[in-house]
């Protein structure tokens, strides 16, 4: 084998010794203009509002603008697509779940993207409580018990809706019907809004739903709420019991949002962002705010981040195969 001329030698190293100050010099100019957070799913949906509650203090952290772009469509893959493929530059990240992160890769194919090597994991955000949410013209119930009841006494007269096929509604529901034996069809909408809306006007009977999406609803008594899907009650509805203690003993389902950079982002900007993430949940005001919607402030590192998608992933892996869930 030829040996590298020694002069050719000393031009390469002192090339790669050039491009590590270089590669220093960007992470420490970023942010240099405003930071994109694209996520797959419709304004008004639940990672939507965690979104808009932490903007105003990441922004201050970071010294940038934050601007929201929604590429809705596809269980939050048609985001994910677009971040995978997009620059590792620290501008674009996405806002991703349990769901497009987790489920997505049991439940679909042949994804253009490949959920692990394709992002890089940042910080979660919050753990997001479904609750059982129904429309009492519909479904005239009370408890989880009474719900279950009626359900399998009419096998395949009730619909019920999720946000979407793949989303996190969606197999939570799904799981539910395994556990309890019901015979349930599935009505996908584009998103919580939709989704809602089909249940208030009783084109289905109930959905899972986040807290936080359908709690004006409930105190407007425009819907019932059942159970919560966690095992502990939530500080925002105490008065509605875990469905493990009303009706389902053992079930439990929640969510994570988190975000995301492409493969490679550098992990000084990894870092930064989780800091300013972390800051903003710290904050006083903006955790009763969230808290008070439904949702438990998650504090990871980036490491301990990864660690969370990856045990997750295996999770809803095992609920996909157990319920047979699809996405048609």
């Amino acid at each position: 084998m030829r040996m590298m001329p020694l002069h050719c030698f000393r031009l390469f190293a002192a090339a790669v010794l050039m491009t590590l100050p270089l590669a220093h010099a960007l992470a420490q100019d970023w942010p240099a203009k405003p930071i994109t957070i694209v996520m797959g799913f419709p304004a008004g949906s639940g990672v939507d509002i965690v979104a808009r509650t932490l903007q105003e203090s990441m922004e201050k952290s970071l010294n940038t603008r934050v601007v929201t772009e929604y590429r809705s469509g596809a269980g939050g893959n048609i985001a994910s697509d677009y971040v995978a493929k997009a620059r590792a530059d620290g501008y674009t990240i996405l806002l991703g779940t349990a769901a497009t992160h987790g489920v997505n890769a049991a439940l679909y194919r042949n994804l253009p993207f490949d959920v692990e090597a394709d992002f890089t994991p940042i910080a979660p955000l919050v753990d997001v409580s479904n609750v059982l949410t129904i429309n009492p013209d519909v479904i005239d119930v009370k408890t989880v018990g009474e719900f279950i009841e009626r359900v399998k006494a009419n096998p395949g007269k009730y619909n019920y809706a999720s946000t979407g096929n793949g989303t996190g509604t969606h197999l939570a529901f799904a799981e539910f019907n395994a556990k309890a034996g019901l015979n349930m069809q599935h009505v996908p909408y584009k998103g919580s809004v939709e989704a809602i809306q089909g249940m208030i006007k009783g084109d289905v009977c109930c959905l899972f739903a986040q807290v936080q999406t359908v709690i004006q609803h409930w105190r407007a008594n425009r819907v019932r709420l059942l159970g919560v899907s966690t095992k502990a009650r939530v500080n925002a509805v105490p008065e509605i019991p875990p469905i493990a203690e009303a009706g389902l003993p053992g079930f439990e389902s929640y969510t994570w949002f988190g975000l995301f950079g492409p493969k490679g982002l550098d992990p000084q900007i990894a870092n930064a962002i989780n800091a300013a993430v972390r800051k903003a949940l710290e904050t006083p005001a903006i955790r009763q705010k969230l808290v008070e919607l439904g949702n438990t402030p998650r504090l990871e590192t980036v490491e301990q981040f990864r660690a969370t998608v990856k045990s997750d992933r295996v999770k809803w892996a095992a609920v996909v195969k157990a319920t047979g869930a699809t996405i048609d």
